[in-house]
């Protein structure tokens, strides 16, 4: 009797966020929703930085001159300037979250689209504010 031939069965395995982010085109909605998660994460982990900051700026007027010295250091500025990326993002993509909540833009190019205004406004405003806290205006 013939045996029958058996058909090798798929072999799934886990792949690592490198073959992710590299092997695969993410649509931009996508990469909008990651940078919704980073941001957010990184506004929770350096909460207690964001708030020793507030409490320097309001608790005196020698705490203030504190937080102005602080802050007139570049790494301190690079690092607010971070947080403000991912405050400014964050807001920007949870509006878009809150819009498509109410059914508007949930197809694919609808998403595309808000996803493009996101970066776009986040863009803008990061830079804004990146020239106010480098002395540009």
């Amino acid at each position: 009797m013939a045996e029958a031939v058996k058909k090798p069965r798929p072999e799934y395995r886990n792949i690592g966020l490198g073959q992710i982010l590299t092997a695969y085109r993410l649509p931009l909605a996508v990469r909008v929703s990651i940078l919704h998660r980073i941001s957010g994460a990184l506004l929770f982990v350096f909460l207690p930085f964001l708030l020793y900051l507030f409490d320097q700026s309001l608790t005196s007027e020698i705490s203030f001159e504190m937080f102005r010295a602080l802050l007139s250091n570049t790494l301190v500025k690079l690092i607010t300037l971070v947080l403000a990326w991912a405050f400014l993002f964050h807001f920007c993509a949870g509006i878009r979250h809150l819009v498509m909540d109410m059914h508007f833009g949930v197809s694919k190019k609808g998403g595309k689209q808000s996803s493009i205004v996101v970066l776009s406004v986040s863009s803008l405003l990061t830079i804004a504010f990146a020239a106010k806290l480098f002395g540009a205006f």
